[in-house]
C-alpha cells in the first residue's frame, strides 16, 4: 500500500455519535475537581531537523493481526450491569481504604478481566486496589506533570454524582466489552497466551496474523533496525505543569486529523483537571477523534496493564505499533531522574507519545517518543528539554513497570 504521512492521509475525524461511547467528558468533568482551563495562543510551528519528513514503512514479515469493535453481547451487557451495580458501595464507603476497594470494580469478558480505571488486567482486584490504598510518596522537589496519581484517581471518583459515575462506567465497560476480541489478539501474539477453540467464531472483527513474532524468542529480527511515525511538528511541549494528557492528544490528533487543535481543546475532552488525566481518558478520546482506533490501523485502542510483560515482550509491542499499525503507542511512565537523565527533578506519572524504535546493533536498544514535558516552561532555572527523544529501552520499561498502574495505550 502507497505510504502516506499520517499527518495528511488521515481525514479530519469528527464526532459519530453512532458509536456507543460516552463522547461528551466536559459534562462529567464539570462534576469532578474544578477544571483550569485557560486560552490557550496557537503558537508557531517549532523547527527541528526533521521538519518535513516523511518516513517510509517498512516491508512487514507476514500477515498482521488486525482488529475491529465486536459486539456487546447479552452476557457482556449483564456483566456490566452487575458492576456498575456494585457500585453502590461506593456511595456507603468510608476512608481512604473502603474507598480504594470499592473504587475497583472488575468485568470478565470472554474470560478477560477488565477493571475500571486500570485497564485489561491479570492481577487481582485486591492488589489492585492495594495500590490506591496507599498515598503517593513524591520527594520534596518532585514536579507533578498531569498524570492522575492514587490520590487523583479516588477524587476523581468520589466527585462524581452516583448519576454521573454510572454513565461514566457505563461508557468504559462497554468500549472494553467491544475491544476484548483485540485484547486476545494481543496476549496471543505478543505473549503466545492460546487463543480459545471458538475464537474466530465469537470474534469475527478480529483477524490473526504471522508476523514472525515469537513470544518465546528474540526482540524483533524480522523488523527493521529503526523505524519511526509521525512528523515531529506535532510535538509541543505542555502549556500547563498538569496538560502532559493534552498535549499528548494533541500530538496524536494531529497527525491524524491533518490540523492542529489547541491543548485546551483536548483538556475539555479528556476532562482534565488540576489534578491531571485519566489514561482511560486518553484512550477513550484517541478512539473518539482519531483514526488510529480504524482496523487498517491499531484498531480500538485499549488500556493494558503491562505488569507480567517481559521487556522483550513490551517492546514487540512497540515495534508492532510503530511498523506494522503506524500508529502512536501512549507511553505511561513514572518521570524520575534514575530513567530520564535529562530531567533535574524527579516528577509524577506521565504521559508520552511512542513513535519509534531503534535496536542498534551494539545492543543499546532504544524507543523513539514526544516529551511534552518542559520544566524550563514553568522554572527558567531548569534545563530545557527537547521535545523529540531516543532513550534506552530497558529504561522507559522500567519506567513504566515503576508507575502504580503499570499500563500502556495500546
Amino acid at each position: 500500500m502507497p505510504v502516506l504521512p499520517r499527518l495528511i492521509a488521515h481525514r479530519i475525524a469528527s464526532d459519530d455519535t453512532s458509536r456507543p461511547l460516552w463522547r461528551h467528558p466536559a459534562t462529567i468533568a464539570a462534576a469532578t475537581l474544578a477544571l483550569t482551563l485557560g486560552a490557550v495562543p496557537l503558537l508557531p510551528d517549532d523547527v527541528d531537523d526533521e521538519r518535513g519528513t516523511i518516513t517510509q514503512t517498512a516491508e512487514t514479515t507476514g500477515s498482521v493481526g488486525r482488529a475491529g469493535r465486536g459486539e456487546v453481547t447479552p452476557e457482556m451487557e449483564a456483566e456490566i450491569e452487575r458492576v456498575l451495580a456494585a457500585g453502590a458501595g461506593l456511595d456507603r464507603a468510608q476512608g481512604r481504604t473502603a474507598t480504594a476497594r470499592a473504587s475497583v470494580r472488575c468485568a470478565t469478558f470472554d474470560g478477560q478481566r477488565y477493571c475500571l480505571g486500570f485497564g485489561w488486567t491479570h492481577q487481582s482486584r485486591a492488589s489492585l486496589a492495594a495500590r490506591l490504598e496507599t498515598p503517593p510518596t513524591f520527594g520534596a522537589r518532585a514536579e507533578r506533570t498531569g498524570d492522575l496519581d492514587a490520590d487523583g484517581v479516588l477524587a476523581r471518583t468520589q466527585a462524581l454524582s452516583a448519576a454521573a459515575r454510572t454513565e461514566a462506567e457505563r461508557a468504559e465497560l462497554t468500549m472494553a466489552a467491544q475491544s476484548v476480541g483485540k485484547v486476545w489478539m494481543l496476549r496471543h501474539e505478543i505473549q503466545g497466551v492460546p487463543l480459545p477453540d471458538d475464537f474466530a467464531e465469537a470474534h469475527p472483527e478480529v483477524t490473526t496474523g504471522s508476523s514472525g513474532i515469537d513470544a518465546r524468542g528474540g526482540f524483533g529480527e524480522s523488523y527493521p533496525i529503526k523505524d519511526k511515525i509521525l512528523t515531529s511538528k506535532v510535538a509541543k511541549a505542555q502549556n500547563q505543569t498538569y496538560w502532559c494528557g493534552p498535549a499528548t492528544l494533541q500530538a496524536i490528533g494531529w497527525s491524524s486529523q491533518g490540523k492542529r487543535k489547541t491543548q485546551g481543546y483536548w483538556a475539555r475532552r479528556l476532562g482534565t483537571t488540576s489534578a491531571g488525566t485519566a489514561i482511560t481518558d486518553v484512550v477513550r478520546v484517541i478512539n473518539n477523534k482519531t483514526d488510529y482506533d480504524e482496523e487498517t490501523a491499531a484498531g480500538p485502542y485499549v488500556v493494558l496493564d503491562i505488569s507480567d510483560f517481559t521487556l522483550k515482550q513490551w517492546y514487540r509491542v512497540m515495534m508492532r505499533h510503530v511498523t506494522d499499525y503506524r500508529a502512536p503507542v501512549v507511553l505511561h511512565p513514572v518521570l524520575h531522574k534514575q530513567f530520564y537523565p535529562y530531567l533535574d527533578d524527579d516528577a509524577s506519572g506521565h504521559f508520552q507519545v511512542g513513535r519509534g524504535f531503534d535496536q542498534d546493533p551494539d545492543g543499546n536498544r532504544k524507543i523513539g517518543y514526544f516529551e511534552p514535558w518542559d520544566q524550563s516552561r514553568f522554572d527558567p532555572s531548569e534545563p530545557a528539554i527537547e521535545r523529540v527523544q531516543w532513550r534506552n529501552a530497558y529504561k522507559s520499561y522500567r519506567a513504566n513497570l515503576d508507575h502504580f498502574q503499570h499500563n500502556l495505550g495500546v
